[in-house]
């Protein structure tokens, strides 16, 4: 049958049709619209009928985060600080994983730690130790502390500790390494060990000196000045940063005890555009995690991933909701492919749950370029994201959407219904322990821990399954 030439047409869903009719010389209009994510109709009762008590659960959740303010207070060694850390344990991203089932770079991670530490001295001891069950792991987010791919934190690591200056809590993180061949994409060769070394006994006294002169940092202030200045401090993090050093030079001066020393961690921090990442990381953490007490919330207050699972958690609980981690679609070092990729590994997520990374990619542009996307795909990321939220944070600001607040406050309700996750921006690890980081670029969370969520959250409010 042929239709009229004249005809304008409207196309729900699959975009095969438009294509087709468009190559016919037909003006298509292309509806974006998915089907809910599969669950019990059950369960969408049930939160239907509980819809004003959660609403008000999520104003609250929201209410809190908005009041959050970050700051940078201090610098020590892990096992004095993070809640928890004892000798044996080791952090780790994502959520809670056995030795067996540990992806490969998260498993060059745990061997470069247990070597850093002086637990073993080669690969195979500390293999062989860290699947002795002598070693306990334990998530970075269950003991206040987030980490970037494969998270590590071991009890000799200096970390930061950043506040929540409204609510007082804590939250810490490790100092970053670079980029390539790192602990945290896990490679454990011994120029990783030298400079993980280096920056307990150089980089760490220098800062923490510097600090103590400087009282503290504000970085919620950095981190919404870097946005306008094209930053959405996950993937890219060059204006944080610059930003950063700014503050921290002259303190390092004037702190100064050995000058070689101190012209070192500037050059350190001068030569890395993520150094600001294990800011961004904590102080999102730090804010969040003060709404984890709000029952009844439907809104996410954490992503992570360990290279195998993803996990999120909801505000109001304490348990992880867990899928199959995916594998990025990326940009590739040169040798390695889309073959070589582990699937996505990390806790710097956080940075999307608290409304910037992905969710902030439209004041960040070039991040898309990676991939081969352009500016106005940055835009279409980042509005697709305020579908999924509950509310816009009332700090961070995107300059090409004239100031509009970042998408905040995931809602589980809204992906499962929408059948749209969040858009994430990442590094690529190689799956094989000791390589490291091989690349970066972009992806969509899974559906299944935000349907786990649906569906417990459903449960728990009407009692049972109806």
């Amino acid at each position: 049958m042929k239709l009229d030439k004249t005809l304008s047409i409207i196309n729900i869903g699959i975009e095969g049709f438009k294509d087709d009719l468009e190559r016919q010389g037909y003006q298509v209009s292309q509806i974006n619209w998915h089907p809910p994510a599969q669950t019990p109709f059950w369960a969408f009762e049930s939160l239907e009928a509980r819809s004003e008590l959660i609403d008000a659960a999520n104003r609250e959740t929201m209410e809190i985060i908005q009041k959050g303010k970050a700051s940078l207070v201090g610098l020590d060694i892990a096992g004095n600080v993070i809640p928890g850390m004892h000798e044996k344990l080791i952090l780790h991203a994502g959520p809670p994983i056995t030795w067996d089932r540990m992806c490969g770079p998260m498993r060059g991670a745990v061997i470069g730690a247990l070597i850093y530490e002086g637990k073993a001295e080669d690969y195979a001891k500390a293999e062989k130790l860290a699947a002795s069950g002598e070693i306990e792991f334990a998530p970075c987010h269950d003991h206040s502390s987030v980490g970037p791919m494969a998270g590590i934190i071991s009890p000799s690591m200096p970390v930061y500790i950043v506040r929540n200056e409204s609510f007082g809590n804590q939250a810490y993180c490790t100092l970053n390494e670079g980029l390539g061949k790192v602990l945290r994409y896990g490679a454990f060769s011994e120029e990783v060990i030298a400079r993980l070394k280096w920056m307990e006994k150089v980089l760490y006294p220098v800062l923490k000196n510097a600090l103590k002169l400087l009282g503290k940092i504000d970085l919620s202030s950095i981190i919404s000045q870097a946005l306008h200045m094209g930053d959405e401090v996950h993937n890219r993090n060059r204006a944080a940063t610059s930003l950063l050093i700014r503050q921290f030079a002259p303190a390092v001066l004037r702190s100064s005890v050995e000058r070689e020393d101190s012209a070192a961690a500037l050059e350190f921090i001068n030569g890395n555009d993520h150094f600001f990442l294990n800011l961004s990381m904590p102080a999102c953490k730090a804010i969040l995690d003060a709404a984890k007490d709000i029952p009844n919330s439907s809104i996410a207050i954490a992503m992570a991933r360990n290279g195998t699972d993803f996990g999120i958690k909801l505000a109001g609980r304490n348990d992880w909701f867990v899928g199959k981690a995916l594998v990025p679609e990326a940009l590739f070092f040169p040798g390695y492919t889309i073959a070589d990729a582990n699937p996505d590994i990390g806790d710097s997520t956080i940075t999307e749950t608290g409304g910037l990374g992905g969710f902030a990619i439209a004041a960040a542009p070039a991040i898309v370029q990676f991939v081969g996307g352009n500016a106005s795909d940055a835009l279409d990321y980042t509005l697709k994201m305020y579908d999924i939220c509950f509310g816009e944070s009332g700090s961070y600001q995107i300059p090409a959407l004239d100031f509009r607040g970042t998408p905040l406050g995931i809602d589980i309700r809204k992906v499962v219904e929408l059948n749209t996750t969040p858009f994430l921006d990442t590094g690529v690890a190689h799956k094989e322990p000791g390589i490291g980081q091989i690349g970066a670029g972009v992806l969509q969370a899974p559906i299944e821990p935000f349907v786990s969520a649906y569906l417990t959250l459903a449960e728990s409010l009407s009692g049972g399954k109806e």
